[in-house]
């Protein structure tokens, strides 16, 4: 008799895991990523928060011209030279553990620079708070990059971009605020000592809420390529920074002569280290992408008009038209909503216009400086900040359009293993960017002051920047027609 009874197969045993596979990071929750963010505000804030403060810390210090200078340079070059180090570090040791760190190391650098007590101190303060800034920064688009995926991240990134810009303009409204209100005698140091309670809360939310990630494949920091980056930008910075303040000095032509050489330098250690199968601090085959390169083609000249304008306006309303802190910091108030209005806006414009939305942002930008340079033309010396605000409202909205989605296309194409490099990258572009633009529209501002006077010489850099806004949007037709 055959035995009909039914042969239950034995159930499959699981797959082995796959050792060499990476887990998958845990997601970024809403309170995660606010965390980030104001970490993410922190540095950006910082940059621009001390503009409306130096005739403050003129006067108290008895600083000068250089060492005001030294005050702002000291600590967007030390920022911009170890971001990308940063991001390194951040892929290799932990995102989550560099994000920690850099909060601590800048609520300590800014305690340092409000209690300095004279201008050497402060401006050694203020290299090692952008040494810390360095450290903070690359972290939170790395995180923001690993955690989340498809429309959550669309939105991250656009709120990371507006969070910068926003973070920028709100530097200098809250700068004039503190400086204005004197808190218990502090004057000008409460610019910095309002980092630490905000550095702190910051910390203990970052222990909850946001996840640890590193690369999958973690590399050694590439030492060439780290002291040549540093050596590149320091040539190029610190004399266009120092030079006009100090008078064009030897050093300064002697450092400008070495740029080139630098760079090139630079440029062939890294290709030599990627051909030999090493990982270099800014692999070329990451500018090879076409996203990410059309993308830092247009953060270059727009970084470098957005902080010359900072500088720019400050000094201006300040010394020709006699506003106080106060009043300098709220003339950006609607530059600084409109921004961060449009830049909530863009993720959706982007999914129905594409590339698009960043032609209009450029178009826009650039009415909304043409309205201010005919505003100060047509209203000096009586010009009020309710007369700048509609050139502030329209060239805020130009710029929360642009930006972020310029941000979110060089991210699109990234790597996961390469999102804290990729990261590192782009917001050195953006820094060095600011620091190039407070030297050089800022140099041909206070050049032309002697002669010209205040009013025409804001014109020139108002309408000089306007020539830069139209080769961006030039530079917006390569970027992809979709973005991602």
């Amino acid at each position: 008799m055959s035995d009909t009874r039914v042969q239950t197969p034995l159930p499959e045993a699981p797959p082995a895991p796959d050792r060499n596979r990476p887990a998958p990071a845990p997601l970024l929750t809403p309170t995660g990523l606010l965390t980030v963010l104001l970490g993410a505000a922190l540095p950006m804030i910082d940059f621009f928060i001390v503009n409306v403060a130096l005739p403050t810390i003129d006067h108290d210090l008895h600083a000068g011209p250089a060492m005001l200078e030294m005050v702002v340079a000291g600590y967007g070059v030390a920022y911009a030279m170890l971001l990308v180090l940063g991001g390194r570090l951040g892929d290799m040791i932990g995102r989550r553990r560099l994000f920690l760190w850099g909060l601590a190391s800048f609520g300590l650098t800014s305690l340092a620079c409000g209690l300095a007590p004279d201008a050497w101190s402060l401006v050694a303060a203020r290299v090692a708070q952008g040494a810390a800034s360095a450290l903070l920064l690359p972290q939170v688009l790395a995180t923001i990059q690993a955690t989340t995926t498809g429309k959550q991240r669309a939105k991250a990134v656009s709120l990371y971009g507006g969070t910068g810009g926003v973070s920028s303009a709100l530097g200098q409204v809250l700068g004039g605020l503190l400086v204005s209100a004197d808190l218990a005698g502090t004057g000008w140091r409460a610019v910095f000592l309002v980092n630490v309670p905000i550095a702190v809360a910051a910390w203990l939310l970052a222990v909850r809420t946001v996840p640890e990630t590193r690369s999958p494949y973690p590399s050694r920091v590439d030492s060439p390529g780290t002291a040549l980056l540093a050596v590149t930008l320091i040539t190029l910075l610190l004399p266009l920074t120092e030079g006009r303040a100090a008078g064009w000095p030897l050093w300064s032509w002697l450092l400008l002569a070495a740029f080139p050489f630098a760079a090139t330098a630079f440029v062939l250690v890294e290709r030599r280290a990627e051909r030999a199968g090493r990982t270099p601090l800014v692999p070329p085959s990451l500018l090879r992408i076409p996203s990410v390169r059309s993308g830092l083609s247009m953060i270059v000249p727009f970084s470098i008009g957005f902080g010359g304008f900072m500088f720019v306006v400050a000094v201006a309303l300040q010394s020709g038209l006699h506003y106080g802190p106060f009043a300098a910091g709220l003339s950006l108030a609607p530059l600084c909503t409109t921004y961060f209005i449009a830049s909530l806006a863009g993720p959706r414009l982007v999914q129905r216009f594409g590339r698009r939305v960043v032609l209009a942002g450029s178009l826009i930008q650039g009415a909304g400086l043409l309205s201010l340079a005919l505003t100060v033309y047509t209203g000096w010396p009586d010009v009020s900040v309710a007369g700048l605000a509609p050139g502030m409202a329209v060239l805020g909205v130009g710029q929360g359009l642009l930006l972020p989605t310029v941000m979110r296309v060089v991210l699109s194409e990234l790597p996961a293993a390469q999102a804290g490099v990729g990261g590192g990258v782009m917001v050195t572009t953006q820094q060095s960017g600011l620091a190039l633009g407070v030297a050089t529209l800022g140099t041909l501002f206070l050049a032309l002051l002697p002669s010209v006077g205040i009013r025409d010489a804001l014109i020139a850099a108002l309408v000089t920047q306007l020539v830069i806004v139209l080769g961006t949007t030039l530079l917006a037709l390569r970027l992809p027609r979709t973005v991602r």
